[in-house]
């Protein structure tokens, strides 16, 4: 088996939980179930499609479209299947060189790839959700970051297909995304990387990804690992919104200095103690990049604090203050129909964003008391006792567990199911399992020593005003 990348010091999450063989059997179950869900919707190309819809006869279909961030999520879990002996390394490389070879032969723009694709034959269909412009071609920064995160942890981990992992991986250079810091106008020239690219017209978005607890770090991350990016950067992402924003609660906390950048290191309070929030309270923003990344072994008084505190908070949200009996709070397919935002207000800024609260209903979409098991899963480092203990109270009191795993969310309050299961909240749950069975095998395929050497020493000296009273 090939997979174990020498060097870097990866963390164990403040738990050090040893698991029993009860647990290990459930996630192994859990794992090999959700891998059978990737099986059935990649195709002899090698790409995976976005999601599996269940039909009316029970059947699971894939639909059409994928995109960088699915197609990362299935090379990440062929790894991760590797890793907890699901398939072999002949298996895993036959996959992985079939996904390469087809991303060779899709259609990119300054190295990177469109947000949408037709599975089938390859075309860009445009941008997400974009009802007014559907069929624009669009780079995304975030999804691009994903996927080449994958062709990373390739290259690290699968020796006799790094030549093509670094052929993919050479031309995205993420400093085409960043927008310099100018002190002279901080508002357009902040310091941080654009959300996107629309290569018809060559031009960029509008904004920004200004928040540091939001999934598109990743993207800083491999920018500043690689020298595309100026450490600095790091230090320009938003702790909390800057006061004068209009934000969820005002902040709280204090300015300090890092690399001549002033940072304000603000929290909110959530009941009983301080957190440094997300944009909208969903367990991926936060704890997505960590599967990858060491981030509370690196940055021990800034991320060692505030992820256990978050899903502290995700918990609590759930269990106390709804009392829903479930919890684990993220964007996911709704039992209902189509793809919705799901958070923790306290934990997030948005004002109108991830509500769970059923006095805010945003377009008659139920949202209250939905839980998607992928954000269990993003939670067993931090919190593994509560996080098993949810999975298997959700598979004894619903309808959520198949021969697929599980499906992508239910409506707590009303036992509805969701009928899709998606690419991307399946790869988190399996790279979840390799991290605690297969001793951080994500981490270790991700994190090198020329990464650590820039990153750890960025996150090291950092301390957020998260904590308990």
């Amino acid at each position: 088996m090939t997979l174990a990348i020498a060097g870097p010091s990866t963390g164990q999450g403040p738990d050090d939980h040893l698991w029993d063989d009860g647990e290990r059997a459930d996630l192994l179950r859990y794992a090999r179930d959700t891998w059978h869900s990737f099986e059935g919707m990649t195709g002899a190309n090698g790409l995976p499609a976005d999601q599996l819809q269940r039909d009316d006869k029970g059947e699971w279909r894939p639909t059409v479209q994928t995109s960088p961030t699915d197609i990362a999520s299935y090379l990440w879990s062929t790894l991760a299947a590797r890793s907890l002996g699901l398939i072999d390394d002949a298996e895993a490389d036959r996959r992985i060189g079939a996904t390469l070879e087809t991303l060779g032969k899709l259609g990119r723009d300054h190295g990177f790839f469109f947000e949408i694709y037709n599975v089938e034959t390859g075309a860009s269909m445009g941008v997400w959700g974009d009802k007014r412009h559907p069929h624009r071609p669009f780079l995304s920064s975030v999804d691009n970051g994903w996927l080449a995160a994958a062709l990373t942890m390739v290259r690290n981990a699968r020796p006799a297909l790094r030549g093509q992992a670094e052929a993919l991986l050479a031309p995205m250079d993420f400093g085409f995304f960043y927008v310099p810091f100018d002190p002279a106008d901080p508002v357009k020239r902040p310091g941080q990387l654009r959300g996107g690219y629309y290569a018809d017209d060559r031009t960029f978005t509008q904004f920004c990804y200004g928040m540091l607890i939001t999934e598109p770090r990743i993207a800083s991350y491999l920018g500043i690992a690689r020298g595309q990016i100026p450490p600095e950067h790091y230090y320009r992402l938003y702790r909390t919104l800057p006061a004068d924003q209009r934000q969820f609660r005002a902040p709280v906390g204090e300015t300090r200095h890092y690399l001549g950048v002033p940072v304000f290191e603000g929290h909110y309070t959530f009941r009983d103690f301080r957190v440094v929030p997300s944009w909208g309270g969903s367990m991926f923003e936060a704890l997505m990049v960590p599967l990858l990344v060491p981030e509370e072994s690196w940055g021990p008084k800034s991320w060692g604090v505030n992820h256990p505190l978050y899903v502290r908070g995700q918990i609590e949200q759930g269990l106390e203050v709804r009392r829903y009996g479930y919890w684990g709070f993220s964007p996911c397919s709704t039992p209902e129909s189509g793809y919705q935002a799901y958070g923790v207000n306290g934990l997030g800024t948005e004002v109108d964003g991830y509500y769970t609260y059923e006095d805010a209903p945003r377009k008659g979409v139920a949202r209250d008391g939905v839980v998607t098991p992928h954000a269990s899963f993003l939670a067993l480092r931090y919190a593994p006792v509560e996080a098993m203990a949810n999975l298997r109270k959700l598979e004894k009191g619903f309808p959520i567990y198949g021969p697929r795993g599980f499906a992508d969310s239910v409506n707590t309050r009303t036992g509805v199911v969701s009928h899709s299961v998606l690419a991307l909240d399946q790869g988190m749950i399996l790279a979840a399992i390799a991290n605690a069975l297969a001793d951080d095998a994500m981490r270790r395929a991700f994190v090198d020593e020329a990464m650590e050497s820039k990153l750890r020493p960025l996150m090291a000296p950092e301390e957020f005003t998260a904590g308990t009273r």
